[in-house]
C-alpha cells in the first residue's frame, strides 16, 4: 500500500487486516489506525487554534496537543520497528 493511498484510508478499511493470521499485516493495520486518528486529531487541533472548529471540545487544546504528541511518539516507534522488521508501510 503507497503512502498516497493512506491519506484514503478509513478505519474501517483495517478490519480484514486486523483479523489476518500474518502479524505484519496486523501490524499494518495498527499503523494506519494510529496515522489515521492522528490525523484527524492534528486537523482538529489546528481548527481549534484558528478558532474555524464548529464546535467547542470539553477539553482543552493543550490536552489535545498532548495526546498529539503521544500518538506521533508511538507512530514513530511504529515506524523504527517496520524498519527493523522488514515491514513496508
Amino acid at each position: 500500500m503507497e503512502r498516497k493511498e493512506l491519506r484514503k484510508m478509513e478505519l474501517k478499511d483495517t478490519i480484514e487486516m486486523m483479523n489476518s493470521d500474518d502479524f505484519k499485516e496486523r501490524f499494518k493495520a495498527e499503523y494506519y489506525q494510529v496515522k489515521t486518528r492522528y490525523d484527524k486529531l492534528d486537523a482538529m487541533t489546528v481548527r481549534y487554534e484558528a478558532g474555524t472548529l464548529p464546535f467547542t471540545p470539553k477539553c482543552s487544546l493543550e490536552l489535545l496537543k498532548e495526546q498529539k504528541k503521544y500518538m506521533g511518539n508511538y507512530i514513530r516507534c511504529l515506524n523504527i520497528r517496520a524498519e527493523i522488521e522488514g515491514i513496508e508501510l
